[in-house]
């Protein structure tokens, strides 16, 4: 209940600060504009935001003034970090913006062009980027001030800081995406320079002054905001955040697939010109600007934070963690490049097929197809090796190694999409080579096109079929050996089951051990026995919770020298509040722990838990309006 109260009020808070600062802005552009046009309309728009938001703005913020300083609750929780960051990122991204749009116009104008072609704020003066500027960073200062002082009264400042984690990342890709862009634009117009004055003519020029304005203010906000993100790595909740490794597999990933995407393109306008098309060099280097102007600064972006990823990768202790975040990163690209080199293979079949059953003559269309299918293969199909090689070579290793890699989640999902993928497409050309032979036959009909179609149904089909059993092979060799791995992991663990005299209750107990864990052994000691040796043997106890919160002085002593795991279950105790194991819960624990994995039963951050609230609000208004929108549509009609 008070979450929804604190949301309420905050997010009122934030969107009549946006009303009151852009009605401010509009206020004084109107004031300070040398146009007369809608002059009045201007001026009665940008006091009706005033009037209104302001009102409305200081009762809702200074309730939450009131509540913080009253109540720890209010003071540490997420969504007043969340409020904070997001005025934050609402009044500086302006600024740079504005300001990214002055230097721009001041650059195109110094080149004598016209400023209407500037990448932001063509059509705006500089009086209406300095106001924009100078109003926003008054706010943005009053709020830094107040998220200063509330850091230092914090008493725990955990969902502040994954808050402020967030944002400083949103403000690196916002800033990186800056420098991409720019960079891309200034190799864009490099690029274009041999082209002939009315090719390139002065639709062009505008790339260097865009790309220049936007490396002149991106570049210094990235260095500050990276080096940010960097110092602060001293911290273990900074080293081990799993957004850091987000972003750097994002920007990583994005990076190496858009390079060769581009570096596809490029091997395609390559190949079509050694086969024979005819263009002059200035337009095969203006064709070719695009994707090496593209690539270029992606390349960097991929060798950078590919090697922050590395880095990031080598923090984590456990050899297994560090193996299974390398294998996230292997797994994506293995699912681009097999895709990458199933269409390059589809494509040259059906360009063959089609060349060897048609009377197309070699021309454009078929010059187009070969170079496009063999520019996808030659791109794909080195990914795809690179990629699932070394995940092949980690599952088909012996050792905990090897049986981590064969039961990772991320390989069998790996392997059933590529089944799925099969399955499909599989029933698809079948059906298609179905359909196209039926039809033959029932109209005693062929058309021109009769034979290239069925080929190529049949090269399909054979292509899926290929797809679907070599990753059911190595579906079923994984399988194969993590049972006798598991197997004889589960007969060397173990459990030890005390029977508090609830018969039916063990029953269900022991069939939940048996379900999960087959071939754990499972001894079963009633409480008034004194334990046997091989009580002492047991990797693990299973008790009921009443029996563990209230043990018989044997019991007792037996638990202080016991080493092994403790697993409780049972019903709820009268007078105890606590959340106790089903006997299916305590099974898959056994079978875990049997298997070596870790327990994880720790409860999410509340900054997530928030945001997941606060996204289900969200999809609740949208729905709202949705439905809305019908209702007032219906009742138009």
């Amino acid at each position: 209940m008070r979450t929804i109260r604190r949301l309420y009020f905050y997010a009122v808070a934030l969107i009549s600060l946006e009303v009151v600062l852009w009605g401010v802005i509009g206020l004084l552009r109107s004031i300070f504009s040398s146009g007369v046009i809608d002059l009045a309309d201007a001026l009665a728009q940008a006091l009706a935001f005033v009037l209104v938001g302001v009102p409305i703005f200081l009762f809702h913020w200074l309730w939450a003034q009131r509540a913080a300083a009253q109540n720890e609750e209010e003071q540490t929780a997420s969504l007043r970090a969340i409020y904070f960051y997001t005025v934050l990122l609402a009044t500086l991204v302006p600024v740079v913006q504005n300001l990214l749009a002055l230097i721009d116009r001041s650059v195109l104008s110094i080149a004598d062009l016209n400023v209407s072609r500037a990448v932001l704020g063509g059509f705006q003066t500089w009086q209406d980027n300095l106001i924009a500027i100078l109003i926003n960073t008054v706010t943005a200062s009053y709020f830094w001030d107040a998220l200063r002082k509330s850091w230092k009264s914090l008493p725990d400042s955990a969902n502040f800081s994954d808050v402020r984690r967030l944002y400083r990342y949103l403000w690196t890709l916002y800033s990186l995406s800056m420098v991409v862009f720019g960079a891309q634009q200034i190799l864009r117009f490099i690029l274009s320079l041999p082209l002939p004055e009315d090719i390139l003519g002065a639709v062009g020029q505008e790339l260097f002054a865009n790309g220049l304005a936007l490396l002149v203010v991106g570049t210094p906000l990235w260095v500050y905001i990276w080096r940010i993100c960097q110092e602060a790595l001293v911290a273990p909740t900074e080293r081990e955040s799993n957004l850091r490794l987000g972003i750097l597999y994002l920007l990583s990933l994005g990076g190496v697939i858009t390079v060769l995407s581009a570096v596809g393109t490029f091997i395609d306008l390559v190949l079509r010109w050694l086969l024979g098309e005819t263009f002059a060099l200035s337009e095969f280097i203006s064709r070719a600007g695009g994707p090496i102007s593209l690539g270029l600064p992606l390349a960097g972006v991929w060798v950078y934070y590919g090697g922050w990823l590395k880095q990031q990768i080598q923090f984590d202790p456990a050899e297994s963690g560090r193996a299974a975040k390398q294998r996230v990163y292997l797994y994506i690209l293995s699912v681009v490049g097999l895709a990458a080199t199933f269409v390059g293979i589809a494509l040259l079949f059906s360009f063959v097929i089609d060349l060897t059953t048609s009377n197309v003559l070699w021309g454009e269309t078929l010059r187009s197809r070969f170079s496009g299918a063999m520019a996808t293969l030659l791109v794909g199909l080195p990914l795809w090796l690179s990629a699932w090689r070394p995940m092949q070579a980690a599952a088909l290793s012996a050792g905990e190694a090897g049986d981590h890699a064969r039961r990772s989640i991320l390989r069998r999902s790996y392997l059933y999409l590529a089944l799925f993928a099969g399955v499909i497409g599989g029933m698809v050309s079948a059906v298609w080579l179905v359909y196209t032979l039926i039809n033959a036959l029932l109209t005693q009909k062929t058309g021109v096109d009769f034979l290239s179609s069925m080929l190529n149904a049949v090269q399909l089909l054979v292509l899926f079929v290929t797809l679907l059993v070599y990753h059911l092979g190595c579906l079923r060799h994984d399988g194969e050996r993590t049972s006798q791995t598991l197997g004889s992991r589960q007969r060397e663990f173990p459990v030890l089951v005390m029977d508090a005299g609830d018969e039916a209750y063990l029953k269900s107990l022991v069939a939940a051990l048996h379900k999960f864990a087959p071939e754990v052994p499972v001894t079963v000691q009633a409480v008034g026995r004194k334990p046997s040796k091989k009580a002492g043997e047991a990797r693990a106890v299973i008790m009921p919770a009443a029996l563990a919160l209230d043990p018989p002085e044997s019991l007792r002593k037996w638990l202080t020298v016991y080493r092994g795991e403790k697993i409780i279950v049972g019903q709820a105790v009268s007078g105890w509040v606590y959340q106790s194991l089903t006997p299916e819960q305590a099974g898959q624990c056994v079978q875990k722990l049997a298997e070596g994995e870790a327990l994880q039963l720790a409860r999410p951050s509340a900054f997530w838990e928030t945001l997941k609230i606060v996204a289900v609000i969200w999809m609740g208004i949208q729905i709202l309006f949705l439905l809305l929108s019908i209702g007032i549509s219906l009742l138009a009609d």
